[in-house]
């Protein structure tokens, strides 16, 4: 499907258009996969966000609001998974399983986002611990509220405060 961007296949998926939802999963689970990866080294959790996030777009593709209420397609997806993969920790956490750790390599994503902030803002990321540039990114670029950040990276919510309060600071006094 040359030429339809991923908003407007979300639209057609809305109207149940199988070969719409198939063009949008070709197009977007590989990202998401590697996303979801960063963030969860457990492959089968990983498996199953991945299909609840595409279950939830077939089934709700129609709440969509677009790009007039502010959102991008995209966005939208990343929202349904991220949401779905706290799910997931707090469906462990209740059955006493830990999810093995975050892999401490760093990731294309952030090394992308640090060159494309510029030379003084990426240099301040790159020197903010890593467990403060964690809960920015949780908080920050994938929109999660405190409560979801705690879980996600299971530490307390009083936690995912202070970080992201030493955090605001180190950025401020890097950047000053």
């Amino acid at each position: 499907m040359p030429g339809v961007d991923e908003e407007q296949l979300v639209r057609a998926v809305a109207r149940g258009d199988r070969a719409a939802f198939e063009e949008l999963y070709r197009r977007t689970s590989p990202w998401l996969a590697v996303r979801l990866r960063r963030r969860c080294t457990d492959d089968q959790v990983v498996a199953e966000v991945m299909q609840e996030t595409y279950l939830a777009v077939w089934r709700g593709a129609g709440s969509f609001a677009g790009a007039a209420a502010g959102g991008s397609a995209v966005g939208w997806l990343w929202t349904i998974a991220a949401r779905r993969l706290v799910d997931a920790f707090r469906r462990r956490a209740r059955h006493d399983r830990p999810l093995p750790a975050p892999a401490p390599a760093p990731a294309a994503e952030d090394e992308v986002l640090a060159g494309a902030l510029g030379d003084q803002v990426g240099g301040a990321l790159r020197d903010l611990a890593p467990e403060l540039r964690q809960v920015l990114q949780a908080m920050v670029l994938d929109g999660l509220t405190v409560r979801e950040t705690a879980v996600l990276l299971g530490v307390p919510e009083g936690t995912v405060k202070t970080r992201a309060r030493r955090a605001r600071i180190a950025m401020r006094e890097a950047l000053s």
